[in-house]
């Protein structure tokens, strides 16, 4: 197999700029509502931002990859004098913890930015963020071509069909061959 170039979508958080004014988050869940915009609950927004109290430290994080067990890192971070555990700024969505899971149903949530959005726009979050503490930017890299061995594919899908159910995987296909 050869290499292809693949684009790569990404948010830099500039801590220092984050106001707290929670907007990303707010945004991100009247995206995220179904119907769109009809409500605006912030346990599904796919953004949080950490608040360090004592500093009034603001930062956010958004949603990654889903884990399926708990993670061993045992890192700390110090911030202006401040300890936090890594857990603080994890954006996984791990079996010990309820941020970035889906309140209703309880399925892991990552973001997407925000892909049923028109080609060549910002996430919303980057576009509602006054005091532009993220920063969306798009790299081209080149990835190694990887070919699906016969069956793996299926497999993939029985298993998340098992996991998720059929009209779920359904709708995220149908939602994502739109983009």
């Amino acid at each position: 197999m050869g290499k292809v170039t693949k684009t790569v979508k990404a948010i830099t958080i500039v801590a220092d700029k984050c106001n707290g004014c929670r907007a990303c988050e707010m945004i991100c869940s009247a995206f995220h509502a179904n119907p769109r915009y009809s409500s605006s609950n912030p346990a599904r927004s796919r953004i949080r931002v950490v608040r360090e109290p004592l500093r009034d430290i603001y930062l956010p994080v958004y949603a990654g990859e889903y884990t399926a067990a708990e993670c061993t890192g045992r890192d700390k971070y110090i911030i202006d004098g401040k300890e936090y555990d890594e857990c603080g700024f994890c954006r996984a969505s791990c079996p010990s913890r309820d941020l970035f899971k889906e309140p209703d149903s309880g399925l892991p949530l990552k973001c997407d930015m925000c892909e049923d959005l028109p080609a060549g726009e910002k996430p919303l979050c980057v576009e509602w963020c006054d005091p532009q503490a993220l920063v969306y930017e798009e790299r081209e890299e080149e990835v190694e071509e990887v070919e699906a061995r016969p069956g793996e594919v299926e497999t993939g899908v029985e298993s998340l069909i098992d996991k998720y159910g059929l009209q779920q995987v359904l709708d995220t296909v149908a939602r994502m061959s739109k983009s």
